[in-house]
């Protein structure tokens, strides 16, 4: 399904759940492994001054610097990652979301994966609400177009054979996208696909068990026309739960089935109004005890251009030349 699979990460020296859970995916797949980390900065207007990685004193961006990062992750993950996995570690300057969404369409990648906010972002003063993605992964589900999965560090991933998936559905475009990616992946490793719905439950008395029946009934038939098509052919079973928080309700239902991935579709508003990644997206991601992969309807990408500069301080006189460590034995 993949060729090369992108991994962002913002530690050095440390090992990252996400380069290790990208490398599980990317060794499933017998795919390349792309490391790409974005030098710290706090500056808005100049992003060239970062923080050293060992020292956290504030210097300028240089290749020299950026050889020395590279160098440093090349050299730790090594001998983490699968003996002979086909992997390179890319370091620049920039904004992430901007530097993550280039590098993306550089490498046509299939798959980013992310943390759900910054390891440092508490320390940063950048954390907006507990429970919630930070900007980096917003921006980059914004705008890129294939499947971005979120791993909270307390996911360990150790394989990439999905065998059972559970998908929310809110019956959006970016649902159906969601879906259909599901169902390639159970094609791919024979596995089970549980479409999920929460019924929003009122208070009682109001709410009779009379209501919640037709209210499941009415669900069950209006996911079997939605899913139909998008599912066919594969191991399936519909999931109807009530509660009052999308997000606690599709945790549960994960656990309960075991699920190995849990997949959504981005929120989406129509033209004219705000995007956002949606609550059930930013909850989800933080709290599950498995990856998240969010899936977003093209139509509803913002647009961006990757070869405006990202730096109004630098402008054309910045260096963006990729400086890459390969392994050589699959050059």
């Amino acid at each position: 399904m993949f060729k090369h699979i992108l991994a962002a990460t913002d530690l050095v020296g440390i090992k990252d759940p996400v380069v290790t859970g990208a490398a599980a995916i990317a060794e499933t797949h017998q795919a390349k492994l792309n490391i790409l980390h974005v030098a710290e900065s706090s500056h808005e207007n100049s992003r060239h001054l970062v923080k050293d990685f060992k020292t956290d004193e504030e210097i300028n961006f240089s290749p020299a610097y950026q050889e020395l990062v590279q160098k440093e992750l090349f050299d730790f993950y090594k001998p983490i990652l699968p003996a002979g996995m086909d992997f390179e570690v890319t370091v620049v300057c920039g904004f992430p979301w901007e530097e993550i969404v280039r590098q993306s369409r550089h490498l046509n990648a299939g798959m980013i994966v992310l943390g759900p906010h910054s390891e440092r972002a508490a320390e940063k003063g950048t954390v907006r609400v507990a429970g919630k993605i930070g900007s980096t992964v917003e921006g980059v589900v914004m705008r890129e177009n294939c499947p971005v999965m979120i791993i909270n560090p307390a996911v360990r991933l150790s394989s990439a054979a999905f065998k059972k998936i559970v998908v929310g559905v809110d019956f959006s475009v970016s649902c159906e996208c969601a879906l259909f990616f599901a169902r390639k992946t159970a094609e791919k490793f024979g596995s089970k696909i549980f479409p999920f719905h929460m019924i929003p439950v009122p208070p009682y008395p109001k709410y009779t068990k009379e209501d919640s029946e037709a209210d499941r009934k009415n669900t069950e038939k209006r996911l079997e026309e939605f899913c139909r098509d998008l599912i066919k052919d594969t191991d399936y079973d519909y999931q109807i739960w009530g509660g009052a928080l999308p997000h606690l309700e599709l945790v549960k239902c994960a656990e309960k089935n075991n699920a190995d991935i849990i997949i959504l579709g981005s929120h989406t508003k129509k033209k004219g109004t705000k995007w956002y990644a949606g609550s059930a997206v930013e909850r989800t991601a933080f709290r599950a005890g498995c990856p998240v992969i969010v899936v977003t309807d093209p139509e509803a990408l913002v647009s961006w251009d990757e070869n405006a500069p990202n730096d109004p301080a630098i402008g054309k006189e910045k260096d963006r030349a990729i400086h890459v460590f390969t392994d050589k034995r699959h050059e």
